[in-house]
């Protein structure tokens, strides 16, 4: 038996990272004013770090690499958003160096989600909810399976849910030379990932036909990264109960969606 936690009822960026820009921006003002904030972010976390900015009164540049979304790039700047469009591929150590770097010059704050422990702590909570809600209708969490991109949504669910209940956590990563939004391979050594038991490699047309499996049984629209985690279920056929995370829907994606119809 498996649960999804559809994590597309945030209502900031439709995803998971309306949570950990939360605790970012939270831990950030606890610690003093601020005024701008810069953040290295391919896609969701720049759209919730967007939107409560605007609600605080906060100016927000996201730094995108070159393979950022066409739908990013229209939702940042909706939103009133700088944009800069950097030359990087993807996401990496070197990427967060230059933006760091960047906040610095400017007199700005670089929230750097990956890196900042406050990633970690805001999905200790997600790993709690998601407790009280299986154990609400008599259940325990036996495997949690879920994408790893900054890794700190799986391991801040995953390592509350170990303590908890002994959970198997299981990660989810594109297959070597393939890109999936939302997720990367360990070699991007993402910061939390010794919090997962085992990898599972997802090429992006398993993703999508994922996506298109649970639109055409359940009706629901999940995002590429939710897919990939459909499709690791589907792999490992996993005993007891089965918790997946689905951080968002898949409206943002119909541009590579369109490409495999």
């Amino acid at each position: 038996m498996f649960f999804a936690k559809l994590e597309f009822f945030n209502p900031f960026s439709r995803s998971i990272k309306d949570r950990t820009a939360y605790s970012l921006l939270s831990s950030a003002l606890r610690s003093g004013k601020v005024e701008r904030v810069f953040e290295a972010s391919s896609g969701n976390t720049a759209i919730a770090l967007a939107s409560l900015s605007n609600v605080l009164g906060i100016k927000f540049r996201a730094y995108l690499p070159r393979s950022a979304l066409k739908a990013t790039k229209v939702i940042l700047k909706i939103l009133g958003a700088e944009v800069v469009v950097t030359d990087f591929e993807a996401i990496d150590r070197e990427m967060v160096e230059f933006v760091k770097g960047e906040a610095k010059k400017s007199g700005a704050i670089c929230l750097n989600q990956h890196e900042n422990e406050n990633n970690f702590l805001a999905h200790r909570k997600t790993g709690r909810e998601i407790a009280e809600q299986l154990e609400g209708i008599g259940k325990r969490p036996d495997v949690l399976i879920a994408g790893i991109g900054t890794s700190g949504h799986i391991a801040g669910i995953g390592s509350y849910l170990k303590e908890r209940y002994e959970t198997r956590v299981v990660g989810v990563v594109p297959a070597k030379g393939e890109r999936i939004p939302g997720i990367k391979r360990p070699e991007t050594r993402p910061k939390w990932i010794n919090h997962v038991d085992e990898v599972v490699e997802v090429t992006l047309e398993e993703a999508v036909e994922g996506v298109e499996e649970v639109a055409r049984l359940n009706g629901i629209l999940i995002g590429l990264s939710s897919g990939a985690v459909y499709w690791a279920m589907k792999e490992l056929r996993p005993e007891g109960t089965t918790v997946l995370i689905f951080p968002d829907d898949g409206f943002k994606y119909v541009e590579i969606l369109e490409k495999f119809l």
